[in-house]
């Protein structure tokens, strides 16, 4: 560990360049002195720091939390105008024929899934979150405003690669810089809390849009859908622009940030990421941080589970269409969307409320799982005249919502360090669970309505899938958990394969194999 002090003092230019590693560094000596001692009293925060502690949390929450919802409400909007549109006429004011509406939407997420390991290597690489987030805010609400432009269906393909390009930055950058500001007891909540940004544009989003419709159709001698283009798009650059003088980029740099609450923000972390919420020699290399990434099987377990949750979810991409299968016109569909989201939005909150209070997220990400296949079968079965069970269906069918900041926070916590790995981890979670939906808008068939029944279906199996894969990570991260527990009785004679393992940790951390060994104490994964 004095090897990293020396490591952490000594090597200024590498923290300089280091971006977001430079506010990972432990500032706190006493801190570090007291893993050297094996002094388990100053590896808790103290009476007055816990007292601190809770205004500077409230303070965070105050300033960061409905600063990034606002931008995900804009961010999810922006993507999501397009299905609005298409009841406005989009298709046929762009000639699309066929499976090109389909195309249209999946295109976005290749674009998307293309950019996220990039840009978040880049975000670890720059250290600026808030020019960062704002600047690619400001993009995707040029690009979405310019969409109103488009003429056919080669214009409209383009537009939507090029936003999701643009739009990818933002959410892993956010689920990342989270990471660096709450402790793993509190992320569940605030994850959450961000995913809710989605789920009110899913409400709020369609109530604007079918406001925007209904009263600006053939102003100025522009469909409807161009104006819903421009007026959201031109909202997103303004919330951009705020975001770059509002969003703090970490404690140290936070002028509004009194001395104590800046001391306390760092000792909270580096007690809750146990002393390895840094990089090597200061600021871990990107590649490095990628192969450690690339190396862990977990990366690729969670990143099969996302994918099938994500792929479940793609109806979403639908709901105007599903909520017409009712009986209604084109305002009324839209309009019916809202409260299925508005509910899940509550449900959601209190949910990870309960998570974080009882510590526990393999049972809360997986009790939404079969409420959702009941909806499913309900939609699929249920008489296309009866409107209470085909709605109430929709209601079940977004149980599934409640399991994504589950999954955010739980991610954080499975790839908990080094910030270079995750940050690489995360960003190839969301890639691989994003490229869900390249392929899920083709079961959603025209010829398939008004149950959809092919969709609907792959959506169990992929509800199934993952619900298996997160019995098996449960099982991975109690064995991890068992070693850990082996590792802090210091009478316990180690095996081979646990010394190899705590060469490998103290060889990422740049600290001896003893201080490795300390590291792991009090430290668990949260199940």
């Amino acid at each position: 560990m004095a090897e990293m002090m020396s490591r952490s003092d000594d090597s200024g230019s590498n923290v300089e360049k280091s971006g977001f590693t430079q506010h990972d560094v432990v500032h706190d000596k006493d801190l570090l002195a007291a893993v050297n001692s094996r002094d388990t009293a100053m590896m808790h925060l103290t009476e007055e720091e816990l007292v601190i502690e809770k205004k500077l949390v409230k303070k965070i929450d105050l300033v960061i939390m409905p600063t990034i919802v606002l931008v995900y409400l804009m961010n999810y909007i922006d993507r999501n105008n397009y299905p609005a549109a298409r009841l406005a006429g989009l298709e046929d004011d762009l000639h699309m024929t066929g499976n090109q509406f389909q195309i249209g939407l999946s295109v976005l997420f290749v674009g998307y899934v293309l950019m996220q390991v990039p840009s978040n290597m880049l975000l670890n690489w720059c250290g600026r979150p808030a020019y960062y987030i704002g600047f690619w805010t400001i993009v995707w609400g040029t690009v979405s405003a310019l969409t109103s432009l488009c003429q056919n269906y080669g214009h409209i393909v383009a537009c939507r690669f090029i936003l999701g390009f643009v739009e990818a930055p933002f959410f892993p950058g956010v689920l990342f810089y989270l990471s660096k500001w709450y402790t793993k007891k509190e992320l569940n909540l605030r994850m959450s809390i961000f995913y809710s940004g989605s789920l009110l544009a899913g409400a709020f989003g369609n109530l604007i849009a079918g406001g925007i419709l209904e009263g600006l159709d053939g102003a100025r001698g522009m469909r409807a859908w161009r104006w819903l283009y421009i007026v959201e798009g031109s909202i997103t650059v303004v919330v951009g622009i705020a975001v770059c003088f509002i969003l703090p980029d970490f404690p140290d740099t936070w002028k509004n940030l009194a001395p104590e609450l800046r001391h306390v923000a760092n000792r909270r972390m580096a007690i809750d990421a146990a002393e390895a919420d840094v990089d090597v020699g200061g600021g871990m290399s990107q590649l490095q941080g990628a192969k450690l990434a690339f190396a862990d099987p977990k990366t690729y377990l969670l990143a099969a589970m996302y994918h099938c949750i994500v792929g479940a979810t793609g109806f979403q991409n639908f709901f105007p269409s599903l909520t017409r299968t009712l009986g209604y016109g084109r305002v009324i569909s839209l309009l019916l969307v809202a409260p299925p989201y508005i509910f899940i939005m509550i449900w959601a909150l209190a949910h990870s409320v309960g998570s974080d209070k009882l510590q526990s997220r393999f049972w809360f990400f997986v009790y939404p799982i079969p409420l959702s296949i009941i909806g499913c079968f309900i939609f699929m079965f249920a008489d296309a005249g009866s409107f209470g069970p085909r709605y109430f269906s929709l209601f079940l069918l977004n149980f599934v919502f409640a399991s994504f900041g589950t999954i955010y926070s739980w991610n954080s916590n499975v790839i908990a360090r080094p910030p270079a790995k995750r940050s690489v981890a995360l960003a190839f979670m969301n890639s691989v669970g994003n490229a869900a939906s390249i392929w899920t808008p083709f079961t959603y068939i025209d010829g398939s309505e008004p149950y959809y029944k092919p969709a609907l279906g792959i959506v169990i199996g992929l509800l199934v899938a993952c619900a298996a894969m997160a019995v098996l990570l449960r099982i991975v991260m109690q064995r991890m958990n068992a070693e850990l527990d082996r590792l802090e009785n210091e009478d316990v004679i180690l095996t081979e394969k646990e010394l190899v393992k705590l060469r490998k940790t103290a060889e990422i951390e740049g600290i001896d194999i003893a201080a490795a060994r300390q590291l792991q104490k009090g430290y668990r994964y949260i199940i």
